[in-house]
């Protein structure tokens, strides 16, 4: 709560390795019928194009006037790279891998409230599969979609329901819930420089820290709202977690602006020693101090 201050947004933190929401901030829109997903979308484009061998990692394409690779395009969000990537693919395909991905369905188990977001049954009238693809054109996307794909990442390929204990008997009880592993074990070290590009030297620069961090940011309008998204997890030693930033409404709204708040997240919990093997900070402490967090 302290890391969103005055902005209008939802954080979402997660345990990876399990799938268990650790807070909430604001679930009146963590909850909601989904926004448009903007540049995260392209984390699963870049899945799908690996998967069907429509891409090679480190081969250089050129498009709107430079040579690029997915490193480059994924750490700064190239919209021509992804759009011309989506077109290669085509909706069939792009559709097929989101769907297997989350999207389109709720990502959580009986959580009160949740909604499944939407994903579109055909191309968008508005700039096609290539406005899909780089800009999540008519795809709802809900921050606890975004937060299981990036924990199926952060974890090698398991995608588990999200399951948010709301008291220290449904902790206790906890047990892991798989909703189906993923073909992306392979895949996975050809998209996470890009992603911890995009922090290092990218749109998500304000998020960078001591620790290496891996994420996509993306920003667009939708109805006239400014939307910011950050979906990352940090990708060192030691546990991890998964942090899901959106910001909307009001110009502050950007992809950028949501990486600092993820980014601060992460240095206040660093400095708290969550993520050493001494682990002083307990996932029990945390969601116990947090569960209040309706905002």
């Amino acid at each position: 709560m302290e890391a969103l201050g005055p902005y209008n947004g939802s954080v979402v933190v997660v345990d990876p390795l399990n799938g268990r929401v650790l807070s909430m901030v604001n679930q009146r829109i963590g909850l909601s019928a989904g926004f448009q997903p903007c540049s995260t979308i392209k984390v699963s484009v870049a899945l799908a194009g690996l998967s069907e061998k429509a891409i090679q990692p480190a081969t250089k394409y050129r498009l709107g006037g430079m040579k690029m690779d997915l490193t480059y395009a994924l750490a700064h969000s190239n919209k021509y790279y992804f759009a011309t990537l989506g077109q290669r693919l085509g909706f069939e395909k792009v559709s097929q891998y989101a769907r297997q991905f989350g999207y389109g369905e709720k990502a959580g188990l009986n959580i009160p409230g949740e909604q499944p977001g939407h994903f579109p049954s055909a191309p968008p009238k508005n700039g096609g599969v290539g406005m899909l693809s780089s800009f999540g054109e008519e795809i709802q996307q809900t921050p606890l979609q975004l937060a299981a794909l990036m924990s199926a990442i952060a974890n090698g390929g398991t995608l588990y329901y999200l399951q948010y204990p709301r008291s220290q008997a449904e902790i206790r009880s906890f047990t892991p819930r798989v909703k189906r592993r993923l073909e992306i074990a392979p895949l996975i070290p050809a998209i996470t420089p890009g992603m911890r590009g995009a922090v290092e030297f990218g749109t998500a620069h304000r998020a960078r820290e001591d620790g290496p961090i891996a994420g996509k940011t993306g920003t667009c309008s939708e109805d006239h709202t400014h939307l910011g998204w950050f979906g990352a997890f940090n990708d060192g030693d030691g546990r991890k977690l998964v942090v899901v930033v959106l910001l909307t409404g009001g110009r502050p709204a950007i992809g950028p602006l949501a990486a600092g708040i993820a980014g601060d997240v992460y240095r206040r919990l660093a400095e708290e020693k969550y993520f050493s093997a001494a682990q002083a900070v307990s996932p029990a402490t945390l969601i116990s101090s947090q569960i209040c967090c309706s905002r």
